[in-house]
């Protein structure tokens, strides 16, 4: 049986995610189950050993009072991200249809040498040259219509990701390809939500216990899940609604909702966590200094989101209970990696919002940067993306200066905003004398 999806970054959100809710879908699906070729990023461990277990794998669902185990069956093949040729023939393959991407925030960046590896028929290096690649293989093969769909924390993604995919190919000076891609491809966008920590050597015992079989690769997740997207397949599409997926029009409130909340919390938690030496969320939310300062920054979206104020309530209630979980090990080391990708877009949109509304810069961001610029300063720091930031933090002795370059991934506005940098930097002046 050919698989009708692609999808590029096979990690554990993935298979705890999309791949989750396809094999859902798939119990009910017209006209027969729809596969998944996975594509890792580079590495090549996990293929081979999905692969010899036959691209099946167990997802436990860790709730507080015990775990449940799925056997996943939805991957008809897992392969190595630097095999190019498996990657090219997947997406010119006329039967693919769907494209979907997992690949953290800072993979979407364009690197700078993509123009000439493209050019010179090299793979690319970031997830939109690689997606172009792979677009231009299926150009030439004759063009099927193709949804390609990006399933990471970025606001309106699909636009995005349609806008980095369009610009390569206009540097290219392709101008068919470019035509093509503009009018044969859509760009979905979509929210998705699952906590999944990294899987440890015990789940393996207990993935065994609840499957019955010697499972090298499970996943470990929560109980909840959440996927919204916007309906655009041109070709067609898994039938995911029957599987709990919400389409709609315009997903961009429900990014809002998810981007500002789940996981601005999640960025406060883990550099406040961490400076305060924790090691997890659900140790965070032991740490009544912690919760308070995740409900400033709740505060500060929730005036801002477009939502009534019950479903708001809804919402941070929900998370309260899921933060909470003490059976589901989220490492705060883990969130934190790449704050400088996800600190515009969780915590500069609100910012923004805020101060156009005539409100002030709010109570938790102050706390969030300086916790941040500490973070920055230590040996924990996985953020290519903040290398040169680093840098100049580090040749600075005055917390004002630290203050504003922090303060300017956030944007201008944010970096110029006198009463924010002052605010922010007597949280930072309070994180270097003590631990509170």
């Amino acid at each position: 049986m050919s698989a009708r999806a692609v999808h590029l970054g096979l990690g554990a959100f993935f298979r705890a995610h999309q791949a989750w809710y396809t094999h859902r879908a798939n119990q009910d699906q017209p006209g027969g189950p729809w596969l998944i070729t996975a594509f890792t990023g580079r590495q090549v461990e996990l293929a081979e050993t999905l692969t010899a277990q036959g691209c099946r794998y167990t997802l436990i669902e860790r709730a507080a009072d015990g775990d449940h185990g799925t056997v996943i069956e939805s991957l008809g093949a897992a392969v190595p991200g630097g095999d190019h040729e498996a990657w090219l023939t997947a997406l010119a393959d006329p039967g693919t249809a769907v494209l979907t991407s997992t690949v953290t925030e800072a993979a979407y960046r364009i690197h700078d040498q993509d123009r000439d590896r493209l050019a010179a028929g090299e793979p690319g290096i970031s997830a939109p040259a690689r997606i172009l690649d792979g677009l231009r293989a299926r150009f030439q093969a004759g063009g099927a219509p193709l949804a390609v769909l990006c399933c990471d924390n970025l606001t309106d993604n699909g636009a995005m990701l349609r806008g980095r995919v369009l610009d390569l190919a206009g540097e290219l000076g392709d101008d068919e390809l470019t035509d093509w891609v503009d009018g044969s491809i859509t760009f979905p966008s979509s929210m998705v939500d699952r906590i999944t920590p990294a899987t440890t050597p015990d789940d393996l015992v207990i993935a065994k216990q609840l499957s019955g079989w010697d499972d090298q690769a499970p996943v470990v997740t929560e109980p909840f899940s959440e996927w919204v997207i916007t309906d655009a397949f041109p070709s067609g599409r898994p039938a995911w609604h029957t599987a709990g997926v919400r389409l709609v029009d315009d997903v961009e409130p429900y990014e809002q909702r998810k981007l500002w909340l789940l996981n601005g919390a999640h960025s406060l938690l883990a550099y406040y966590g961490l400076h305060r030496g924790l090691a997890t969320i659900a140790e965070a939310m032991d740490d009544p200094a912690c919760v308070a300062a995740m409900e400033d920054v709740w505060r500060d979206a929730a005036a801002v989101l477009p939502f009534p104020d019950a479903e708001i309530t809804e919402a941070t209630d929900a998370l309260r209970e899921r933060f909470g979980n003490p059976r589901i090990q989220h490492r705060l080391a883990q969130i934190a990696a790449d704050g400088s990708q996800k600190f515009p877009v969780r915590f500069g949109e609100v910012y923004r919002r805020r101060r156009a509304a005539g409100l002030d810069h709010g109570t938790g961001l102050p706390l969030a940067v300086a916790a941040w610029i500490r973070h920055l300063a230590t040996d924990q720091v996985k953020d290519a993306g903040a290398a040169e930031l680093i840098t100049r933090l580090a040749a600075t002795t005055n917390n004002a200066d630290r203050v504003r370059l922090a303060l300017g991934v956030l944007g201008p506005e944010a970096a110029d905003d006198n009463d924010l940098a002052r605010d922010t930097g007597a949280r930072l002046t309070e994180l270097q004398e003590h631990k509170s």
